[in-house]
């Protein structure tokens, strides 16, 4: 799978941050603070970029991952957010990510050759650990200057980028086959120990999306 990004560097203080980007963010996805959830809504293009984006940020542990979502929710209206994919190691605040957004410049284009299409399938179970209360490696969700920050580990992310695959390759022919019902989803939740901190992440496929 070849991504087409954008690299940007930009220093705060003594510390260079390496930001990606995608070069072209998604058309029809929209993140937003839901009920229970965060609440991305994606196209089955979209989800196969965030899918591509996931497992990006596994590989590069040093760098943010920044998507540029942020558009009103076509569901309530209600404001949306952009996203940041990071590895704990980084040990970057949120707080601090408005003013290094603001130092970066245009960039430079590169492309990434990423392992193939992403798994629909779930990763082997080969951390049992993280079913246990005492997990430590768990996302920290946080959501700071209009954006979601999601910090984790490299296996965190190589082992939940099914989840956005798995929209866009069962969400089209889910709808088509159910008119009645035109809802596919998954979720990262507190139930299986992903998450630390914060309410989890509802995905959802939407192929109808109001005109620009």
């Amino acid at each position: 799978m070849k991504l087409p990004l954008t690299i940007h560097r930009a220093r705060l203080g003594p510390a260079e941050f390496k930001v990606i980007r995608p070069a072209r963010p998604p058309a029809r996805a929209a993140l937003s603070a839901g009920y229970w959830y965060l609440d991305a809504q994606v196209d089955q293009q979209a989800a196969q970029l965030l899918a591509g984006l996931w497992s990006l940020a596994a590989t590069s542990p040093r760098s943010l991952v920044h998507v540029p979502l942020r558009r009103t929710d076509p569901e309530t209206g209600g404001p949306g957010l952009d996203l940041v994919l990071l590895h704990h190691s980084l040990q970057f605040a949120p707080s601090r990510w408005k003013e290094l957004r603001a130092r970066l410049g245009p960039g430079r284009p590169r492309t990434a050759d990423l392992p193939g299409p992403a798994s629909t399938d779930p990763a082997p179970d080969q951390w049992p650990q993280r079913h246990y209360r005492e997990n430590r490696d768990r996302f920290h969700q946080h959501v700071h200057a209009g954006t979601l920050f999601m910090t984790g580990s490299a296996k965190l992310f190589a082992d939940t980028a099914w989840f956005f695959a798995d929209v866009a390759h069962q969400g089209s022919g889910y709808v088509f086959a159910h008119p009645g019902h035109r809802h596919y989803c998954t979720t990262l939740g507190a139930y299986d120990n992903l998450f630390s901190t914060g309410a989890g992440l509802h995905i959802v496929y939407r192929d109808r999306w109001p005109e620009p």
